[in-house]
């Protein structure tokens, strides 16, 4: 097993990554997947401005194809040299799993293979196959500590000359975190808001930096669809201090219930499960989420459904028609729509 620590990366990155050909990186920090998923990348000597040379691939093109990955891996390129395989959005797919154990046993000479995944669980088929084979580089992502961020800052800001006061970073380490992408691009605008000052400021901070750690409505959404009213608050919270405006997230519900009846319709017409039915319909839905989509369409009816769709819609026009006190209405209907999912679950 060749699970590299997240203490370890920066030093794997420079000394051993180029004595592997597969990676496995995954976690629930889908930015840092990202990032030191495009580091390892750059370490192979594979042209990546080639597009013969290095083949993207979501996981959504392996269906149907559950022999791509190794075909793709074992082909040559059209102009020779080295070739990089990458491919996104991994959860625990049979094909890529299938691949990976063939791969392990055989590592390919003239390829790499680069998986990104998600959070994926202890004893999962995938994690199983990666950290048995110790030829496999297994890099788990997970959101960044309080050493984790100091790091970050410390790096963004030195490389644009800044320096930065003990309440500042203070009030920079409850604003970041949850996924490292957002937290470096926060970085880099305050480093450019701040630009020619001799030290960052709290107040420079509070002027820029929104809330980092929840970067989009979708943590409100799936805490609403799971009942959890704690983790709604805690979203909502967040999304009010990032400045984004709650309308948003009831937009957002409506349109999730509106998926949610027309997979319903799906599997009621066809008598298919829920999972089916995520498949096709659900396929466009980040993998992180299919969870907790696949759970509410086993709890919510079709019939109940269709009334929160009605009960949401009337909260929209409600809200436009008194914009004064629209994020109160917006509030009282969500918090409805989560009590609803609670009793349900």
């Amino acid at each position: 097993m060749t699970e590299i620590k997240s203490h370890e990366f920066d030093r794997f990155v420079d000394k051993s990554a180029a004595h592997y050909r597969l990676f496995l990186i995954y976690g629930p920090d889908r930015g840092l997947v990202s990032e030191r998923a495009r580091l390892l990348a750059e370490q192979t000597d594979v042209a990546l401005a080639d597009p013969f040379s290095l083949i993207k691939l979501d996981v959504s093109d392996l269906q149907g194809n559950s022999g791509r990955i190794l075909d793709e891996v074992n082909a040559f390129g059209l102009f020779g040299g080295s070739k990089l395989v990458w491919i996104r959005g991994v959860a625990n797919e049979k094909s890529v799993i299938d691949s990976l154990q063939v791969l392990s046993d055989k590592p390919p000479e003239g390829s790499y293979l680069l998986i990104e995944a998600g959070d994926l669980k202890k004893g999962s088929a995938l994690r199983k196959v990666a950290e048995a084979s110790r030829s496999i580089a297994v890099v788990p992502c997970y959101t960044d500590d309080s050493r984790a961020l100091n790091s970050l800052i410390d790096g963004e800001l030195q490389d644009a000359g800044l320096r930065i006061s003990p309440a500042a970073r203070q009030l920079l380490l409850e604003s970041l975190g949850g996924d490292r992408l957002a937290s470096r691009n926060e970085l880099k605008k305050l480093a450019l808001y701040c630009k020619g000052l001799p030290l960052i400021e709290e107040e420079h901070v509070a002027d820029i930096i929104g809330d980092a750690s929840a970067i989009s409505t979708d943590d409100a959404l799936d805490a609403i669809l799971n009942g959890d009213r704690n983790a709604f608050f805690h979203a909502v919270q967040k999304i009010i201090s990032s400045k984004t405006p709650i309308f948003l997230v009831l937009q957002g519900c409506l349109r999730q219930f509106q998926l949610l009846d027309l997979m319903k319709a799906e599997m009621d017409d066809k008598r298919l499960p829920a999972a089916q039915v995520m498949q096709t319909l659900g396929r466009h839905i980040h993998f992180k989420r299919k969870p907790v989509i696949e759970k509410a369409l086993k709890v919510w009816s079709g019939a109940a459904i269709a009334r929160e769709m009605s009960r949401l819609q009337a909260t929209i026009l409600q809200s436009r028609q008194k914009p004064v006190i629209d994020d109160s209405i917006a509030l009282h209907t969500l918090m409805g729509t989560t009590l609803q999912s609670d009793r349900k679950g």
